[in-house]
């Protein structure tokens, strides 16, 4: 079986949490990153991460190729913002149309992961969900232990 990790990371958390299933599932990797690269810090950063949820919007994202007919399995995950996904998968969902897949998701959060999995379910119909799970990975937690955690949600990946 041929697995894709694919994932958006703003503050590192997700990173994380994808290269320890790209190295446990021996998976390709693709990061979704932002033509915007400007780093926003404290309360800016929740200011303008949560206009664009509540905005809509898409931001544009640095080109990036797969060749989705050659993965069986994909494994997607992102940061938890204002209780769904990161703005940046809404903009990789309309530009690609992956159906007919076996996906995994994940979420990185600091307590809270709202309707993330059930909305990111709603924008890819036409695909099996496998698994899905949420890691807290933030300031205050030790990440040693999650990512043991992270270590073992992948070995179950591999078995579905």
């Amino acid at each position: 079986m041929k697995t894709l990790v694919v994932y958006f990371s703003y503050s590192g958390n997700c990173a994380l949490v994808a290269d320890v299933i790209k190295n446990s599932l021996n998976a390709d990797v693709l990061e979704l990153k932002l033509t915007d690269e400007r780093e926003r810090k404290g309360l800016a950063k929740y200011i303008w991460g949560g206009k664009q949820v509540f905005s809509h919007v898409k931001p544009p994202l640095k080109p990036y190729r797969a060749d989705w007919e050659q993965y069986d399995f994909i494994v997607i995950g992102s940061p938890v913002w204002a209780g769904t996904f990161a703005p940046a998968l809404g903009t990789f969902f309309d530009e690609t149309k992956i159906s007919g897949k076996k996906i995994a998701l994940f979420c990185c959060h600091g307590g809270g992961q709202g309707r993330f999995f059930d909305r990111v379910k709603a924008a890819l119909p036409g695909n099996t969900f496998a698994a899905e799970r949420g890691f807290v990975i933030s300031s205050g937690v030790n990440r040693g232990e999650a990512l043991e955690n992270v270590r073992a949600w992948a070995q179950t990946l591999a078995k579905v």
